[in-house]
């Protein structure tokens, strides 16, 4: 199993982890007005998602990230459930920072957070059926870093009690990257990073990453399937998926040209008889670009599941690769 250092620890990750997610089911986000807004991924099976974490371990990854607003507990819960006498396998991480109400299944967001972070750490030990976390994210990423050293100090204290191993933060902010870093057990930073840079194309997080000696756990390296080339400018999704709220970008001139971007670079390496999946590329993108790199990839089902493990397989990308992915994405080379 390819794998990599999480960060500052000690502990060794498989190089591609889970992403949680979507295995969360539908959710609400509760905006300031009251109005209210699916931020889940449509309905799912449970069984299926924890055939395909077992799956996933048998594999050799070891790595899973979840959140305690995804489902509102949810895929903490299901986590848990398929983790069960297994837990010394695994690296767990999690989430903190939001108001989950786990009954109506509305998350919100809220200014207190340093006095919230134990109930929110006990919440989360309760869901997954564990007595430890072993990475403990930050999940408010646009958080003011000139405070992040109360939040940085209430989980130091975390660590002394034993409730948390190490900690990190969701953020695609350098600078907080840097406040956060202070702390003896800060090892990871999340942030967003795909082959398209279709989300937020944020210069400076790899760099501050490899300043500070922290992992570089990457979501969104799919952008919920858009770089997999399955998803194109027909594609639909139901009410209860956040994607639905998004199918009017699909239809643009800008999406257009991502989409087909996506299938010149799907067509030059079938060309180059390379077998790998476009999703397999896009995943091989992200550890070519940093030995830091950890993606984590959602998923539903055992198939995708496989197909995004089998591209830890074919190992990292080729220098004339990566040069071709910036020709036709018509940026500068990252290699040279």
């Amino acid at each position: 199993m390819f794998k990599r250092r999480l960060g500052r620890s000690n502990l060794e990750v498989s190089a591609m982890g889970l992403g949680c997610w979507a295995i969360g089911g539908p959710w609400d986000w509760l905006e300031a007005d009251g109005s209210k807004e699916p931020d889940g991924w449509g309905q799912v099976n449970d069984a299926e998602s924890i055939r395909a974490i077992h799956y996933a371990l048998e594999a050799g990854i070891n790595f899973f990230d979840t959140a305690a607003n995804y489902g509102c507990g949810h895929s903490e819960r299901v986590l848990g459930q398929a983790l069960a006498g297994r837990r010394d396998k695994v690296i767990l991480a999690t989430k903190f920072g939001y108001i989950v109400d786990e009954e109506k299944r509305i998350v919100s967001e809220t200014d207190d957070i340093v006095p919230r972070i134990r109930q929110e750490c006990e919440d989360s030990l309760r869901r997954l059926k564990t007595d430890y976390i072993d990475l403990y994210q930050f999940h408010k990423g646009d958080y003011d870093p000139e405070k992040a050293a109360e939040v940085r100090d209430a989980l130091e204290r975390l660590v002394e009690e034993g409730k948390i191993r190490w900690y990190g933060w969701s953020t695609d902010n350098p600078v907080g990257v840097q406040a956060f870093a202070q702390g003896a057990h800060c090892t990871a930073i999340q942030h967003f990073l795909n082959v398209g840079m279709v989300m937020y194309d944020v210069p400076g997080m790899l760099a501050a990453c490899e300043k500070h000696d922290q992992a570089s756990i990457n979501r969104s390296p799919l952008v919920g399937g858009m770089m997999t080339g399955k998803i194109n400018q027909s594609s639909t999704f139901p009410e209860d998926d956040l994607r639905h709220y998004q199918e009017d970008y699909l239809r643009t001139d800008e999406a257009l040209l991502r989409l087909q971007r996506i299938d010149a670079v799907r067509k030059f390496f079938a060309d180059s008889g390379d077998p790998r999946t476009q999703a397999q590329i896009a995943l091989a993108w992200i550890w070519t670009r940093s030995e830091r790199t950890i993606p984590i990839p959602g998923f539903k089902t055992v198939a995708q599941v496989t197909e995004n493990i089998q591209a830890m397989e074919f190992g990292l990308l080729s220098n004339e690769q990566m040069n071709k992915i910036d020709e036709i994405y018509e940026r500068s080379p990252i290699i040279t």
